[in-house]
Parts: C-alpha cells; sequence; structure tokens
C-alpha cells in the first residue's frame, strides 16, 4: 500500500515559482499513481483545496514575509511548537502521515525535533526529511551580507541548527547538496540525496511558435526600426529579486546596444521587489529595449511566450536548479546561462550557450547564438532531448520510489522505536536502479540522479 506523505513548506504563493510548480505536480502525478499526498502553505486565511482524489493542499493563515516579498507568507514556529492545537497541529495529527518533508530552512526547520519528541500526538513516527531547493549562504549573501561574516554565519546555522533536526535530506542539484555535505561531515548516518526538478514537456514545444504570437510580442516594445523582422526578441522568466543577479541583465544589453547595430529586445516575466527598480534603470540605460511583462499565471501563454522569443537569458551564477531554463529548451528556445550554479544539472556546451556571469560575456554569447544556424539547430536539438529526460513524469516518479525507499528504510529499523532515523545503516535502494534501469533516466549523461550519497557526493 502506498505511503501518505506531508509536505510543508513557506515559499509557495499563487505567482511563486519552481517550489510552486513542482508540488503542483507532485500533487498531479499522486493523483495517478493513487496515492496519498497533502501539502501545507502559508496564506492569506485558513482553507482546503481537493486536488483530485488523492491530493489535498492546506493552506494556514500566516503574515507576510519581511525578506523576499510581502507576497510570501511565513509559518511561524508557534504553529508547532507551542502546546496548543493550533492548525498546522490538527492537520499533522489528523492525517498521520507515514513521511514529513519539510522546504524550509528558517521557520519551519524546527518541527522535525517537535515531532520526534512527541509534541505532537500521532500513533506512529514519520520519516522527516529537509528538502533543499536553495542554499542558505547565498541567501544570506543577496539578502544581509555577502562577506565573510554572513558566510560563517550561514555554516554555522547550517551544521549545528539545520541539518542535524531531520533523518535524512533531498537536495534539487549538485550545487544545492555541496552545503548540506559540508555541514554534514563526519556525520554519514544523515544522508544526502540529489533529485533534480522537472519540466513539463507536454505543453511545451517548439510547434507553438507562430507568426501572429510574435507580432504580439514584438508590440510590447516602442519605436522597432522595422516590422520586427530582424528583431531578436530575448526572454527572461524568473523573480525580480536581489538573489537572481537581476542588474547583469541591463549591463547585456548595453552591450549589445554598443557593439553592434542588430535590433535586440529584452521581455521580462515576472515580479519581485525590484521590479520597479529594473524598469526605471532600463528606461534610462536602454530607453525603448527592455519591457516588463510582469507575472503570467496562464501556463499556456507562457508556453506561446517560451516558443515565440529568440533566446532564454538566465543570469544567477548561483541558481540552486533552475526550471526556467529547461522550459526553454523543452521550447526550443536556445539558452543562455552562467558556467556555474545549479543549471550545469543539465546545461552544458552541447545544449546551451554557457558565459561568465558579467555583462560583457553574456552580450557576447548572445550575439554567437546567432552566428552559426548549423550549431544554434544542433543545440536546440540537444536541448529538446535533455529536457525530455527530465519530464514531470520521470522527475515525480523518482521522488516517489525515494520516499518509498526511505520509508521502507525506516519501518525496518531495529532501533525505530528507540531513536531517530539516523542511528540506522546508511540507506540502500535497489529498487531505484531498476527505475533507471527501466526507464533511462539520465543515462549516458552526467546529471544528477536520485543517488543515495555518503555525503560526499
Amino acid at each position: 500500500m502506498p505511503i501518505k506523505t506531508l509536505h510543508i513548506t513557506n515559499c509557495y504563493h499563487p505567482s511563486s515559482g519552481g517550489i510552486r510548480t513542482f508540488y503542483r505536480a507532485l500533487l498531479n502525478a499522486a493523483n495517478q499513481r493513487q496515492r496519498e499526498i497533502r501539502l501545507v502553505v502559508p496564506g492569506a486565511a485558513n482553507s482546503v483545496e481537493d486536488v483530485g482524489e488523492f491530493a489535498r493542499i492546506y493552506t494556514i493563515a500566516a503574515p507576510a514575509s519581511p525578506f523576499i516579498d510581502s507576497t510570501y507568507r511565513l509559518l511561524l514556529p508557534h504553529l508547532y511548537a507551542l502546546p496548543y492545537r493550533s492548525q498546522l497541529r490538527r492537520i499533522i495529527e489528523e492525517e498521520r502521515p507515514d513521511l514529513v518533508e519539510v522546504c524550509d530552512k528558517y521557520t519551519l526547520c524546527f518541527l522535525p525535533s517537535v515531532l520526534r519528541r512527541g509534541w505532537i500526538e500521532s500513533d506512529h513516527q514519520a520519516v522527516l526529511v529537509g528538502l533543499s531547493c536553495e542554499r542558505m549562504d547565498d541567501n544570506v549573501s543577496a539578502f544581509i551580507s555577502p562577506g565573510s561574516l554572513g558566510r560563517r554565519f550561514a555554516n554555522w546555522y547550517m551544521r549545528k541548527i539545520y541539518a542535524p533536526r531531520f533523518d535524512c535530506h533531498i537536495s534539487n542539484s549538485q550545487y544545492t547538496a555541496g552545503e548540506l555535505t559540508d555541514a554534514l561531515t563526519g556525520r554519514p548516518d544523515l544522508p544526502v540525496h540529489v533529485c533534480p526538478m522537472g519540466t513539463d514537456c507536454e505543453s511545451l514545444s517548439p510547434q507553438r511558435r507562430e507568426q501572429t504570437k510574435r507580432k504580439a510580442l514584438l508590440a510590447s516594445f516602442p519605436n522597432l526600426s522595422s516590422e520586427g523582422e530582424n528583431t531578436r526578441v530575448l526572454l527572461y522568466v524568473g523573480r525580480i529579486s536581489p538573489e537572481k543577479n537581476i542588474s547583469l541583465l541591463l549591463d547585456m544589453m548595453e552591450n549589445l546596444q554598443d557593439q553592434t547595430s542588430d535590433e535586440y529586445r529584452l521581455l521580462i516575466v515576472g515580479k519581485g521587489r525590484l521590479a520597479n527598480w529594473l524598469e526605471d534603470s532600463a528606461d534610462r540605460r536602454v530607453p525603448g529595449r527592455v519591457h516588463l511583462l510582469g507575472h503570467v499565471a496562464d501556463r499556456e501563454r507562457l508556453a506561446d511566450i517560451f516558443a515565440n522569443c529568440d533566446a532564454l537569458i538566465h543570469p544567477n551564477p548561483r541558481e540552486p536548479f533552475g526550471i526556467a531554463p529547461l522550459e526553454a529548451m523543452a521550447s526550443g528556445l536556445p539558452v543562455v546561462a552562467p558556467v556555474s550554479g545549479g543549471v550545469l544539472s543539465y546545461a552544458n556546451e552541447q545544449n546551451s550557450w554557457l558565459a561568465e556571469p558579467n555583462g560583457e560575456s553574456f552580450s557576447n554569447c548572445v550575439q554567437s547564438v546567432f552566428e552559426d544556424e548549423r550549431v544554434r539547430q544542433s543545440k536546440i536539438s540537444c536541448a529538446i532531448d535533455t529536457a525530455a529526460q527530465f519530464s514531470w513524469s520521470r522527475t515525480t516518479a523518482h521522488f516517489f520510489d525515494l520516499y518509498d525507499s526511505l520509508h521502507m528504510r525506516f519501518q525496518n529499523s531495529a532501533w525505530e522505536k528507540h531513536l531517530p532515523l539516523c542511528a540506522a545503516e546508511p540507506l540502500n535502494i535497489p529498487d531505484l536502479e531498476k527505475v533507471k534501469a527501466r526507464d533511462g533516466f539520465l543515462r549516458g549523461t552526467s546529471f544528477s540522479s536520485c543517488d543515495s550519497t555518503d555525503n560526499t557526493l
């Protein structure tokens, strides 16, 4: 019988990005596999949403986050640590999950200790999993302090406060996992697993490219010197936030304006705390060449935007994984990205254009995208094949297989009633090898798979 999993995150709201996309894909896949799954997220008011027969989303009223932007909200520790029947406590007690996954390094990271001590009533102990979809040291550098003091604090926090509280960890890339393995040096009893995110290969397609839709995008930009036939539309999709290295986009556009007579325009899909700054700076530095479209909630419309632009620009050298570049690959859109970070889980010289994270290198790389038609088509073809390897059907299957294996290890442990899961022997996952052999997931590539590690990855 499939196990019931419960997932809790603060990184979720109606216009949020990769984590929300992942959990929605996981909920849909759970219905297809007929296994129970529950998601708990913060919101403006308490609500319950059934997603099919087997999936459910609980929204708990929570205050706005003072850090990223006010659209995010925070489930705070008093919802589970204080001895009263809060909404979160009731959900856990009534659902009785076999596995609890926490995707948050800050206000929710103490929940495993509360569950392990039995402060929340349950007739059995769940496996406690930490899902890492970002690095804390990168967030501290972007939002608090980029210096050595900030890095030292992040390392101390991960080593002493966060990492040891869970039975095991899952990271979305080798890049994200690196911070955990450093924090867990000398703790082979706390394994770190690398499972990449995915993309929607069914809706996204180069076949969506149409002249009328492309003309509609070109109409967003005033004062084009022609009908737009020779205009190259560059695309950024993501949060407009400090950690995304947004300033590189303007540096790149300025370099393109100075170095070439070709028409380049940048379309930005997303919103965030730097949106007003970005718009004002673009009007001053490259007037008429940048258009902010805002958040696009309609996935069909977003798929059309991907297919009808000419290149995706992904400026963040510290991207934990990056779903948007994978979505661009599935759409047949050339990807220009930094030669660092989690995007290297799938991006390489055969399927992308990689550059140092500065305006000059990116502008040179953008120009090279259009220099050789044969090279461009070869890379696009490889990119489409790469995206297919990361389809949500494959990705969610590997997550569910890993959840089941973790639960099996917990159930078979002779110490389960006396010690936390970390006292057990290192995990062996033969079933995952069978799955990978069956569907060829990432076969013949250097990409990360859902392998158990010994903290050395």
